[in-house]
């Protein structure tokens, strides 16, 4: 055992047996719905802060910050964020997936609290990186727990909840922020900011109601309550259910193939045998930010004022984005299951690319010198009388909205949960590619003010290179995972199956279909019975 868990261990395991005697609920959508909430804290970060950024009282109190300091104190969230995905599979392995999701709500409460009492620059960017840490610990652990806990037919839909949830909590706070903004003074971003504990706290009770993920148990050699837990979620309680007996077939094959499972460290993740996975799912996560979306989302306001828009004028159409982002998401959690994973990042990319280049050249053709806009990050605009271009900005920022929303945004949480094929290293390769997007975000918030004020509309030929580059990556880097279970992932890997062939790839070696799995398991299951019975009847006739 190791030092940490020696030191916590007992209290931890009291902790964990006092959830166990908590009324659980076991339906797998409110199960996701209360583990993504650590998604609905992000996006409660960015609409609370990018609201806010164009305010005169925001301004005025902190001193009118210029675009270093902005991009600091915007991206210190991910900053914290990318030290809390690695911290986490420090907790997730030894202690369990719940107890992480409690340690970032705790987190996450006490950076809006710090954030909402706030004095000066200092104490914004303390609480910012504090809340990170939270959201870096539930980003790494509730993609993994929605994965083991999901039924296979329906893995994309629950993993895709996680971005879901993130444009949820964009559109709540930043319709919040609106509404607060029109308060006079410093109590708009207070109250703003402050009501972000409320997610936290709703995460925080939530967990007392959640079961663990049974693969986790599985690892601890608590068989039975992870047996319980997939019965109660995909069969009511039925443990002879076929989805139940495939399930448990599934955890025990993989716990019992790997025995380093309680061995893994980040440098397994580059051995010869992981080290492609590892690339992918990290690459995947950088591309994410790479497209340009948290430009999109963080700076809005700044993007608007280019083609044209002040005031409330500019609040209402970034909240048409916002509606945007949050409503394309969602026809895309049941596409994602049908049409797979390659297709929709590819796609995605392309999309997104036309999209960055357009808003490029519209800005690029028809912009004219701002230098008295009040604002460093802002130096160019869209005289109001070219309306036409102004709305053809407009409009190519909402389409590229919807590109993401529809695409890289759900489908790069699902892909980086079950690229892995193996359940030994998932919570440790999804921690290490969730810090590559964290520390690729905070790169991204530091340099796009900078980027503004020094090449203006250049800053999206950058993104829209970003996006062609990655569509030819998606094409020969990454195998479609769609409807395979995590073992013929494992395989494919092993294999070495080109990208492009992994759609209509089988394992020379056929893994058991799920009627024989099925079947297996119930024999298996009756001799069990029948074994412990006869020990049941030995021990009776030893007794008399």
């Amino acid at each position: 055992m190791q030092p940490v868990e020696k030191a916590f261990g007992g209290t931890v395991l009291k902790i964990s047996n006092f959830l166990d005697k908590l009324p659980t609920i076991y339906n797998v959508y409110f199960i996701a719905s209360i583990s993504t909430i650590a998604g609905m804290m992000f996006g409660f970060d960015i609409s609370s802060m990018s609201a806010f950024i164009g305010q005169p009282a925001y301004m005025e109190f902190f001193d009118h910050p210029g675009s270093d300091m902005q991009g600091f104190i915007t991206s210190a969230m991910a900053l914290g964020s990318f030290f809390g995905s690695i911290a986490s599979s420090f907790v997730s392995e030894p202690f369990g997936r719940r107890l992480s999701l409690l340690i970032c709500a705790f987190f996450w409460m006490v950076g809006a609290a710090i954030q909402s009492s706030v004095q000066n620059r200092a104490q914004l960017i303390i609480g910012r990186i504090i809340s990170g840490i939270g959201v870096g610990f539930g980003s790494s652990v509730a993609t993994i727990y929605g994965a083991e806990l999901a039924p296979r037919k329906i893995r994309g839909f629950i993993g895709g909840m996680f971005q879901f949830f993130v444009t949820l909590g964009i559109l709540i706070m930043f319709y919040l922020s609106y509404g607060l903004g029109h308060i006079n003074g410093v109590a708009s971003f207070r109250i703003a900011w402050g009501l972000q504990i409320v997610p936290g706290l709703c995460l925080f009770f939530g967990c007392f109601i959640i079961p663990e993920s049974p693969r986790w148990l599985a690892k601890q050699g608590q068989w039975d309550k992870a047996e319980y837990i997939v019965a109660r979620i995909q069969a009511k309680g039925n443990r002879e259910d076929p989805d139940v007996l495939i399930e448990i077939s599934e955890i025990k094959d993989q716990i019992m193939i790997d025995e380093t499972a309680k061995a893994v460290s980040y440098a397994t993740l580059f051995k010869k045998k992981y080290i492609m996975r590892t690339f992918t799912a990290v690459f995947a996560q950088i591309w994410q930010q790479l497209t340009g979306m948290n430009v999109m989302m963080y700076y809005i306001v700044y993007i608007f004022q280019m083609a044209g828009y002040s005031g409330n004028a500019n609040l209402v159409a970034s909240s048409i984005q916002y509606v945007i982002n949050t409503g394309v998401t969602v026809p895309a959690l049941f596409i994602v299951d049908r049409v797979g994973r390659r297709p929709v990042l590819i796609t995605g990319a392309v999309l997104m690319m036309a999209f960055q280049f357009g808003l490029a050249g519209i800005l690029g053709q028809y912009s004219v010198p701002w230098p008295d806009s009040g604002n460093d990050s802002v130096n160019i605009r869209i005289p109001e009388s070219n309306k036409s271009a102004s709305k053809g900005a407009i409009a190519c920022c909402y389409l590229f909205v919807a590109s993401f929303a529809s695409t890289l945004g759900p489908v790069v949480w699902i892909y980086c949960s079950e690229i892995w094929g193996d359940n030994a290293v998932a919570q440790r390769g999804n921690s290490l590619s969730t810090a590559a997007n964290w520390i690729l975000n905070f790169a991204i918030g530091m340099y796009t003010p900078a980027g503004f004020k020094s090449i203006s509309w250049k800053t999206y030929i950058i993104y829209g290179v970003m996006c062609f580059t990655m569509a030819i990556h998606f094409y020969f880097g990454f195998p479609e995972t769609k409807g395979k279970r995590l073992e013929e992932i494992g395989q494919m890997w092993d294999e070495g199956v080109p990208a492009w062939r992994s759609r209509s790839w089988q394992p020379q070696i056929p893994l058991a279909s799920d009627a024989e799995l099925a079947r297996k398991m119930e024999v298996e299951h009756k001799e069990d019975q029948l074994m412990g019975e006869d020990t049941n009847s030995e021990e009776k006739t030893n007794a008399v």
